[in-house]
């Protein structure tokens, strides 16, 4: 199956089965502690959007214990940077209708936390198509150490993810039911 036809088909599942759930706090600080990382880190998230798990709540968690806190902000030539971002800062709806910081400050954050439409065993993710994360793990890997989470649904794994050269494996998948290391 083509990653395009895959993509319909894992969006349109995730779209039927959608539930609230989201990513355990106590289990993603758990990594992160055996991780040994220091709180004055930079952690990138995301605004969820069309369906796709929360992290809002372990960005929220994460804030109230002295880690430092991102979004990305896209821009057209498919390129995009994380800025810094807080709780209590609003937010502005960008122009692929996400929101994204208001604020200007550029960070390059140390954790990545990036939505999936799709994923497997091998920790290769599939996303909407635009390549903005591959771009991103590669220009952030360019200039220091980042570590990267896939946030999903469970039933979002697929056997095998279609990849090209460009696709980027990532550290750790987490879903409503496990971790994939």
């Amino acid at each position: 199956m083509s990653k395009e036809n895959l993509r319909k088909k894992l969006i349109n599942l995730r779209k039927t089965k959608f539930s609230q759930q989201s990513i355990s706090v106590i289990q993603f600080k758990r990594i992160l502690k055996k991780l040994n990382l220091k709180k004055k880190i930079n952690i990138g998230g995301y605004y969820p959007i069309n369906s796709e798990i929360g992290c809002l709540d372990i960005l929220e968690e994460l804030e109230k214990n002295n880690f430092k806190i991102s979004l990305p902000v896209t821009k057209k030539n498919y390129d995009m940077d994380f800025y810094e971002w807080s709780f209590q800062d609003s937010l502005k709806v960008g122009y692929q209708g996400i929101p994204e910081p208001n604020t200007k400050k550029k960070v390059f954050p140390d954790i990545l936390i990036i939505p999936l439409v799709g994923f497997d065993n091998n920790k290769f993710r599939l996303g909407y198509g635009g390549g903005f994360y591959d771009r991103y793990i590669v220009k952030l890997s360019n200039l220091k150490n980042v570590l990267t989470f896939g946030f999903a649904f469970s039933f979002q794994k697929i056997k095998k993810i279609p990849i090209n050269n460009f696709d980027q494996k990532l550290d750790f998948i987490f879903t409503n039911k496990g971790i994939i290391k």
